[in-house]
């Protein structure tokens, strides 16, 4: 059986490897829809609140009003730099790839599978005409791809990140 689930959140960010508009820092109204997989126990299966219990805080905490940003972006370190200089504490979303709406659904559908919940698939809307349908297959061959060409690391910076 598939619950969907849907959210929101704000973030800003740029694709710092393109060559058009979007290189310039901006921002998104973000749509998450999830489909979960569940199995039914008696009556219900899952309880709405408990997607929510778990979801809404997290992404309120790690992506909303947040800027995505790429660990290998030139800005990374500058924006570092401002905050140990100013003690200013920016939200920053770190990513190991370029902060596309394709990584970004690799990273939420990874993040979501990581508090143990089975995912079908999920849909990510970056704008009001855009959105990627993204599939546990794809999150299959992504880890086998994206594990090969890039390690995943965390990087050293302030604790506030």
């Amino acid at each position: 059986m598939i619950i969907q689930k849907q959210y929101k959140f704000y973030a800003a960010h740029r694709n710092e490897t393109l060559q058009d508009k979007c290189r310039n820092l901006h921002g998104h109204r973000y749509g998450l829809k999830c489909f979960f997989e569940v199995e039914r126990d008696g009556d219900i299966s899952t309880l709405f609140g408990d997607f929510d219990a778990q979801i809404e805080p997290w992404l309120k905490q790690h992506y909303d009003h947040a800027m995505l940003i790429n660990v290998h972006d030139t800005l990374f370190e500058s924006l570092q730099q401002h905050m140990l200089r100013t003690g200013e504490d920016l939200r920053l979303k770190v990513m190991e790839r370029p902060t596309s709406v394709e990584n970004l659904c690799h990273l939420l559908f990874s993040e979501i599978t990581q508090m143990g919940f089975r995912l079908s698939h999920i849909e990510v809307q970056e704008t009001d005409t855009s959105t990627v349908a993204y599939c546990r297959e794809d999150w299959i061959r992504d880890n086998r791809t994206l594990t090969r060409t890039t390690p995943m690391r965390m990087p050293e910076i302030a604790s506030s990140i």
